[in-house]
This record gives structure tokens, sequence and C-alpha cells, in this order.
């Protein structure tokens, strides 16, 4: 009799333990929901629709706004041991972008934030954006290799612009013409979830 009360006990935390999956979310207002009613960003959406499709995924974000490169590989490593992803997602870049910073630096948090993930057990989904075009050609140039680039020499997969449809769109962005509205956070989803459900299976 006990050793069938073990034996359940052991199964049940088996499949308890098959059962905690975890996402990571590493990013910036962008993914933080800057300027959004409580839980109506887009990774707030994708928790739901994890929930509504039966996969068995928790979602931790730890996106803030205003965060580099550098502020995210900061917090990469406390957050890996502390939620043990099977994936991260890095959406990441469009600060250092904005402040005009030296892309040599943002490839290099970026790889390490991806070494870190990969090294952990990982899979990684790298999101892109694109900045303003008065950035100038060279530098917008620089800045899109940087993601292409590490998405081929690191082997992860990439949404080359996860804002793709609304970046430019007044009905779905802020007044200040940088952030997603409300409106706006279903597609982003939408954008970002073809490339991520295969990660997930």
């Amino acid at each position: 009799m006990l050793r069938t009360i073990g034996g359940l006990v052991l199964s049940l935390l088996m499949i308890a333990s098959l059962q905690a999956k975890t996402i990571l979310v590493v990013g910036d207002s962008l993914s933080a929901g800057y300027g959004l009613i409580d839980k109506q960003g887009w990774v707030d959406l994708l928790a739901v629709k994890l929930k509504q499709q039966s996969l068995p995924f928790e979602v931790f974000n730890i996106s803030t706004s205003g965060d580099t490169s550098q502020n995210g590989l900061t917090k990469v490593p406390q957050a890996l041991k502390a939620h043990q992803p099977q994936v991260v997602i890095v959406e990441l870049g469009a600060n250092d972008g904005l402040r005009g910073l030296a892309i040599n630096a943002l490839k290099d948090n970026l790889e390490q934030i991806i070494n870190l993930s990969q090294q952990s057990g990982a899979q990684v989904l790298l999101l892109a954006t694109r900045l303003p075009l008065n950035y100038g050609a060279k530098y917008l140039s620089q800045f899109d290799k940087v993601y292409q680039d590490l998405a081929t020499e690191k082997k992860v997969v990439l949404v080359p612009m996860f804002l793709q449809g609304i970046a430019g769109n007044r009905s779905l962005m802020q007044n200040d013409g940088l952030h997603p509205n409300q409106k706006a956070q279903g597609q982003i989803l939408e954008n970002v979830w073809p490339k991520l459900l295969p990660l997930l299976k």
C-alpha cells in the first residue's frame, strides 16, 4: 500500500514537472505594455492564447520600459536561473537605436543574451523592429543587419519586423508615434505567433 501511494506521488510529481514549462520575455516598453491598461499588452494576450490552445506554458515577462540591450543582458542571468525557460523571446534594441548607441555594442549584448539562453537549454525567438527613417540609411542598414546576422550565426528564429502593419499606422499607435496602442496588441501577437508556435512543440 505504501509503495502504491509513493508511486502515485512520484507520478504526480513527474507530471507536474513535465507541465512546468515557461516562456521568458525579455524586452522594452513594446513588450512591457507601455501606456496600456493592465493585462492588455501582447505578452498578456500570449498567456491567454496559450491557455486557450491548451499549451502548458507559463509566461514570465521581465520587460521594462526604457530598457536597452545592456539593461536586458544585466537581468537575464538571474531570470534564467529563476524561471528555467524552455523558450526565451528577446525583444530589445529599439532604445539602443533611438539613442544612437553603437551597433557593435548592440550586437554584442544581444549575442550574449542568446548565448546565455541557449546554454541554459532554452530556444530563442528574436524579435526585431525598424527605426524611423531620419536615422540615416547607413545606420538603419547596420541596425537591421545585426538581427539578420545573429539569426544566421546563432541559429535562432527571427521575426524581422514584429510591428509589421502597425508602425506608421496612426490608428494603431499612441500619440507619441512610437508605442502601439491597445488595438494593435492583437496584431503584434499574430506577427509573433507563427514563429513562436513551432518552438513550443
